[in-house]
């Protein structure tokens, strides 16, 4: 769902899910959802909600049709490979009610690679929802495939950066305009103010985080907007509010 923020800046949203038991159990640690959530930000895209999941069938299949319905583009990690719990695309394909079929590029690519080893869990993987686009990804990468808007990566992160990186740019909207605004006082002390000024700005995003061990500043409050005179506008009224003894510095 693309949101209209105040009528006047267009704001692309965005939903990652992470498929894969090893995240949940703790066995592995995500790292997907970092690179995924730094490198939208920086293309204008608002990531409004991640999801990880189990290897589950039913889960998955829900999962992607909840968030194909609900954000602009849709991104999955891991649950793509040959093995029993890579199900990913099964669950997307049941989730929409379309079958599983070999892309005819991705069989080719095994069997250009694989030869007479290509047995069937290697062409297992050339198996994406009917209905699939294939993304060239370059000469030396795996193809992404992309179903509706839906982009489902491998869970590998070095694999998964690889490929974002290649396509980042088919993503990129306006930018977010931040200021970060680092203040020496505790959070109880700013409250009522910082109150009064995001009722005021509803084109404003703000944040306020406590700071701990630092002797310079204990909060360092954020506003982002993709509209700059807003932000502008709401920084004045927050800064202007505030005493100007607790103000450390703006950036």
């Amino acid at each position: 769902m693309t949101i209209m923020d105040c009528k006047r800046a267009i704001i692309r949203t965005a939903g990652l899910i992470v498929i894969g038991n090893e995240i949940l159990s703790g066995k592995i640690q995500d790292q997907n959802s970092f690179f995924l959530a730094t490198e939208l930000r920086a293309l204008g895209v608002s990531l409004m909600h991640i999801s990880v999941i189990p290897d589950d069938l039913d889960t998955i299949s829900k999962e992607a049709q909840a968030f194909s319905d609900t954000y602009d583009l849709v991104f999955t990690s891991g649950g793509v490979g040959p093995t029993h719990d890579d199900i990913t695309m099964a669950g997307i394909a049941k989730g929409f009610g379309v079958d599983l079929v070999r892309h005819p590029l991705l069989e080719k690519r095994f069997l250009d690679r694989y030869g007479s080893a290509a047995n069937d869990a290697v062409m297992k993987m050339a198996e994406v929802p009917a209905g699939s686009e294939v993304i060239e990804v370059g000469p030396n990468n795996f193809p992404l495939v992309l179903f509706r808007n839906i982009y489902i990566f491998p869970g590998i992160p070095k694999y998964l950066q690889q490929k974002f990186t290649l396509i980042r740019e088919r993503f990129r909207t306006s930018d977010f305009y931040l200021k970060r605004i680092y203040l020496k006082a505790n959070e109880s002390d700013i409250a009522a103010v910082l109150n009064a000024v995001v009722q005021n700005n509803d084109c404003v995003a703000f944040g306020s985080y406590p700071v701990l061990d630092n002797p310079d500043y204990q909060i360092m409050v954020t506003a982002e907007s993709k509209l700059q005179a807003d932000l502008e506008k709401a920084l004045g009224e927050l800064v202007g509010k505030l005493s100007q003894d607790i103000l450390v510095r703006i950036e």
